[in-house]
C-alpha cells in the first residue's frame, strides 16, 4: 500500500483528538462525571453561536473564549442543581445539556442567514476535510491544515493541564474529603478541568463534532479501566486506544465509503464491547482459581 499524506493526517489529527479527549476522560470517568463531559460538549453551542456573531469567524480565541464560559455555565448550573435544589445528578446533567443544546439550537435557526454554521457541522465534523483546510499567513504562505495544528496545541495544553495539576486531580478525583482537609481548593480544579472540557470541545467540534468528542471521551477510558484500575496504566491504556481507534476507524470508513468520525465511534463501541465479552468470560476462570486456592489452604 502507497503512503498516502491526507490518510496520514487524518489519521494523526483524530489521534491527537483521541488522545486529548480520552486524558481528560480519565479523569472525569473516575469522578462519575462522564455524563457531565457529555452536557458540556453539547452545551457549549449557545457559546459557539454569540463567539462567531461577535467575531464573524469559527476560528479564533473568541470562539475558544465564548465555548469555555458556557461549559462553565453549564458546570456552576449542573452543580447548583445537584447540590443546592437536590435534584439527582443524571437530572441535573440532562436538564442542563437540553436546555442550553436547545437554546444554541434555536439560535442556529433564526440566525441561518446571518452565521456560516449549522447543526451538522457542530454534531458530525468532517476530519475529511482537514488535509484542504489550510493555514495560510498573511504573506500567503501555506503552513498546512489548520486543524492539525489546533489539534497538537490542544493536545500540548491537555497534557500540559494534567501534568502541572496531576496531583491536584488525582487527590480530588480519588478523595474530596483529604483533599478539603489539606487545603486543596476542589472546586477551582473541578472549574479548571471543565474548562479544558469545554475548550476541546470547541477546538475539535469543526472536525470530529461534538458526538465523537463524547465517544472519545468516553469508551476508551471506560474500555482501559475494565483491564486495569492503576491510573498511570490506565492513562496510557487510554492513549494507545485512542491512537489505534483513529487508525482502524480512518479505514473502516474507506472501505465502507462512509462517515469517518461514524465509523471511528463505531471502532470504540467494538473495542468496548469486545472487551465486556472477554471479562465476562475470565471471570469464570479466576472464579475457579480462588476457589482452588482455598482447598488447597
Amino acid at each position: 500500500m502507497n503512503f498516502d499524506p491526507n490518510a496520514f493526517l487524518i489519521i494523526t489529527t483524530g489521534s491527537m483528538i483521541a488522545i486529548s479527549c480520552g486524558l481528560l476522560g480519565v479523569f472525569l470517568m473516575l469522578r462519575k462525571m462522564a455524563m457531565t463531559g457529555d452536557a458540556i460538549s453539547h452545551a457549549v453551542l449557545p457559546g459557539i453561536v454569540i463567539a462567531f456573531l461577535v467575531s464573524g469567524s469559527r476560528h479564533g480565541l473568541t470562539m475558544v473564549i465564548g465555548a469555555g464560559l458556557v461549559g462553565i455555565l453549564a458546570t456552576v448550573f449542573i452543580e447548583y442543581l445537584s447540590n443546592k435544589v437536590k435534584l439527582q445528578s443524571d437530572a441535573s446533567i440532562g436538564i442542563t445539556f437540553t436546555s442550553l443544546f436547545a437554546i444554541g439550537i434555536i439560535m442556529i435557526t433564526f440566525l441561518a442567514n446571518e452565521i456560516d454554521l449549522d447543526q451538522d457541522c457542530v454534531l458530525y465534523g468532517e476530519i475529511a476535510y482537514v488535509p484542504i483546510d489550510l493555514w495560510i499567513t498573511g504573506a500567503g504562505k501555506i503552513m498546512g491544515p489548520r486543524v492539525t495544528y489546533l489539534s497538537l496545541i490542544n493536545m500540548a495544553l491537555v497534557i500540559g493541564f494534567i501534568t502541572l495539576f496531576f496531583k491536584e486531580l488525582k487527590i480530588s478525583t480519588f478523595d474530596k474529603e483529604f483533599a478539603a482537609t489539606i487545603g486543596l481548593n476542589t472546586v477551582l480544579v473541578n472549574y479548571g478541568l471543565m474548562g479544558m472540557v469545554s475548550y476541546t470541545t470547541v477546538s475539535s467540534f469543526e472536525a470530529v463534532g461534538a458526538i465523537l468528542v463524547v465517544a472519545l471521551m468516553v469508551v476508551p477510558p471506560a474500555t482501559a479501566y475494565l483491564w486495569t484500575k492503576n491510573l498511570y496504566k490506565l492513562i496510557r491504556l487510554t492513549v494507545l486506544l485512542g491512537i489505534i481507534i483513529s487508525f482502524l476507524g480512518y479505514y473502516l470508513a474507506y472501505f465502507l465509503n462512509s462517515s469517518i468520525a461514524g465509523a471511528m465511534a463505531s471502532v470504540a463501541g467494538v473495542f468496548f464491547f469486545t472487551t465486556v465479552v472477554l471479562q465476562r468470560k475470565q471471570i469464570p476462570r479466576i472464579k475457579k482459581k480462588l476457589s482452588t486456592m482455598k482447598l488447597n489452604d
